[in-house]
């Protein structure tokens, strides 16, 4: 079906983006689409929506193609009644940080960034845990309570008025207000509704004007307003009247509603699954890691809407000038494709940072630190003062309709007063545990294995079976990923080879290397059954592409550990494929029989000492738009498969090294750049001696890293301009071409400048 010159499916026809389903859980509404059809037409909603990870990530980091200029439009065309109460007002909103495009944004993004800043929040975390705690008084000896009524929905509001810098006194009201915005902006009311909301968001508007009037009479105050007032003096052009109260209105609902709605929703998801929940009253230290599950797994922000300022494509699917996209993030946030397992809550997932619910790139939420404060201090709080807190059971939650923002309008959540940990111990109340201002900047949090078996998999190969130390179930994980152990005084990765579906056991295969660095020696002399080991991961950055017709996996040696795994799921999805594996001699191959036993005359072992050594470029001699290649094994035939694949198409071949041919950096070799950092209004020299990632951490930017040797994917940042001296052995080439990330540890400019989306 089309209309116009739009086409649509019948599932995309039925898309509602108001109806039950989509309200009550946006990604898995829309499941259908990451599966079948990642960008459709809705022609209910007038909008194309873009559903996968990569896709919605690349809109957000385009917003010249992609203006956010429609953020903020009313989704539901407001009624003539409607608009006369609004012009009644006199409102008029204009642009916000939220849907400004350049080159007015970036420099009152600028300017205006410096209160959001880590250390000028870490200033109002007393504040955070004061009222929470006070809050918490309030009903942790009653046995049940509404938590949103309760805390929830008033302690960010007061946060939010604090932040700016405005009275407390209308608290009834701007909720109110609040929600009023909310519908007026995103959902769906009838005429006669949106009359009473309009009356609402004109109240709202004027109410915005008459505090920033008052602030300008005396702007002295601690804030953002305030302060933005005061940098108005310096700044006319860039911060003007109709801005500030533009961005009164807007910032009390973006400090308030999406922190809320945030929080209740986390809280829920962690009761919900009560391990997980019980793992943090244990150990509060997972926390900042939990947050950003949560976030990732239930945030608040559903969707993003975009105008495209051009003819252009998504995925592959054309989209023409005009068009306007609905970009649901909450959805990217659960794509297979970049999250392993993504409907289960793992507060160890490695990658759970990668989330898009602050959005991406030159438009990320600026409020983002202090949700993340406000988000830790709730959770370390309920979770040391009412651990066994649990829902009340068959409530049933309801939402305000909307297409973008959500969170349970209740949760009622109920205890055991007389279990309280406090009764037994007063000092339990007073506890101040320290809180992360900003994004985790350490690995994820480690967990502990046990080692259940030692097996001979070949000559100086052993196989490690592993399990989790408590009998909890391991993270599913997808081929292609590895994971991280601590093997002495050194971290080393290895590659599973199991089977994914197993969530009780991880099985390695480690080669003893002659000239080991600790790793392989540790394993081969060291290591016993009953052992403990702590590990890190899964963390996967060799995925198989999901939509290849066919796949070609070639292995050297003990590289054969994540194709097996990758050979093994292409034979259970009936896709085509064909194995080549290479080896000195027979003896030394490890999980040749398996291979042989599970997958018949699609292996081909190639073993040197028979005189069979595979030919590289015979067997890749004839190009296939519909084939993947992927291979680890030693740089040799890596090189050779590189050199064989020139003609191939850019993203054909996926390899994993498990060696680096990094060197220490020659400064006379080397030059001096300048790094901008977006996000922070901050340019940092990278001198010849020194890595952007040494840089950023002398600037006390924080960066996660592992190997430091550009092989394992940690370290990397986003990169949103500057053409990049890739040094990693992580990205392919056509993640390189893009020219969308880097290896902070490595990897330099080619030129003078990059700019990073730190």
């Amino acid at each position: 079906m089309s209309t116009g010159a739009c086409p649509f499916s019948d599932r995309a026809a039925a898309f509602d983006p108001f109806g039950d389903e989509y309200q009550a859980d946006p990604p898995e509404a829309v499941r259908w689409s990451r599966d079948e059809e990642p960008v459709f037409y809705s022609p209910v909603l007038g909008y194309w929506v873009v559903t996968r990870y990569d896709d919605v990530k690349a809109v957000f980091r385009d917003n010249l193609t992609f203006s956010p200029s429609i953020a903020l439009e009313k989704i539901t065309p407001v009624c003539d009644e409607a608009t006369a109460v609004l012009e009644k007002y006199d409102y008029a909103m204009h642009r916000t940080l939220v849907n400004e495009d350049e080159p007015a944004h970036m420099p009152r993004r600028r300017a205006l960034l410096d209160p959001f800043t880590p250390q000028h929040l870490v200033d109002h975390e007393p504040m955070v845990r004061r009222l929470t705690r006070a809050y918490v008084d309030g009903f942790v000896d009653t046995g049940e309570v509404d938590l949103v009524d309760g805390m929830l929905w008033e302690v960010p509001l007061t946060v939010a008025l604090h932040f700016l810098g405005v009275p407390e006194e209308d608290m009834d009201t701007l909720r109110r207000y609040s929600i009023a915005h909310t519908v007026n902006t995103w959902g769906r009311p009838s005429p006669d509704e949106q009359v009473a909301v309009a009356e609402s968001v004109g109240r709202f508007w004027q109410y915005a004007g008459e505090v920033v009037d008052k602030l300008k009479r005396d702007p002295s105050g601690p804030g953002w307003m305030p302060y933005s007032i005061r940098l108005q003096r310096e700044m006319p052009d860039i911060i003007t009247d109709s801005y500030l109260h533009s961005m009164m209105m807007a910032g009390i609902v973006a400090a308030h509603e999406t922190t809320a709605n945030a929080a209740a929703n986390a809280i829920k998801l962690l009761l919900q699954n009560r391990a997980v929940w019980d793992e943090l009253c244990a150990d509060p230290g997972l926390i900042p890691n939990a947050v950003e599950e949560c976030l990732r797994h239930s945030g608040s922000v559903a969707a993003w809407r975009r105008l495209a300022t051009r003819d252009t494509t998504v995925g592959g699917v054309p989209i023409p000038a005009g068009a306007k996209l609905l970009i649901v993030n909450s959805s990217a946030n659960r794509d297979e494709r970049h999250f392993d397992d993504p409907d289960t809550v793992d507060i160890r997932r490695e990658n759970t940072t990668d989330h898009l619910t602050f959005g991406y790139g030159s438009h990320q939420c600026l409020g983002k630190n202090l949700a993340r404060m406000e988000l830790q201090v709730f959770l370390q709080e309920l979770t040391r003062r009412l651990p066994h807190l649990e829902l009340v059971p068959d409530q049933r939650f309801t939402y305000v309709p909307n297409t973008s923002f959500r969170g349970p309008e209740h949760l009622w959540v109920r205890w055991d007063p007389a279990a309280n940990p406090e009764r037994r111990d007063p000092a339990v109340r007073d506890v101040d545990p320290p809180v992360t201002i900003g994004e985790p900047a350490t690995r994820a949090p480690a967990r502990t294995v046990t080692v259940t078996d030692l097996t001979r998999e070949a000559d100086g190969v052993v196989g490690v079976t592993l399990a989790d130390a408590t009998g909890a179930p391991l993270p599913s994980w997808s081929p292609g990923a590895h994971v991280d152990l601590d093997l002495g005084d050194t971290t080393r990765q290895y590659s599973l080879c199991g089977d994914p579906g197993d969530t009780t056991h991880y099985r390695i295969a480690v080669l003893r290397e002659p000239d080991s660095r600790g790793g392989s020696r540790f394993v081969h002399e060291r290591l016993r059954p009953g052992d403990t080991l702590t590990m890190r991961g899964p963390r996967n950055h060799f995925r198989l592409d999901p939509d290849a017709r066919r796949y070609v996996f070639v292995a050297g040696g003990i590289g054969i550990t994540p194709i097996a795994a990758m050979a093994d799921h292409a034979r259970a999805r009936g896709v085509d494929y064909e194995i080549h594996y290479c080896g000195r001699d027979e003896a030394g191959m490890a999980l040749l029989d398996r291979l042989r036993a599970d997958h018949g005359d699609r292996l081909h072992a190639h073993v040197s000492s028979a005189g069979d050594r595979l030919d590289v470029d015979a067997l890749l001699a004839r190009p296939d738009d519909d084939t993947r290649i992927y291979a680890c094994g030693p740089q040799r035939l890596l090189d050779a498969l590189d050199s064989a694949t020139r003609h191939w198409p850019d993203d054909a071949l996926h390899v994993e090294h498990f060696t680096t041919t990094r060197q220490a950096l020659d400064p006379s070799v080397e030059h001096e750049f300048h790094v901008t950092l977006a996000d922070s209004d901050l340019t940092v020299r990278v001198p010849a001696d020194r890595t952007v990632l040494e840089t950023l951490r002398a600037a006390n930017i924080d960066v996660p890293s592992d190997c430091e040797e550009g092989l394992c994917g940690t370290c990397e940042v986003p990169v949103l301009d500057g053409d990049v001296d890739h040094r990693d052995v992580v990205l392919t080439r056509s993640e390189r071409a893009e020219g969308g990330r880097m290896m902070a540890c490595c990897s330099r400019a080619r030129g003078g400048r990059l700019t990073l989306g730190l």
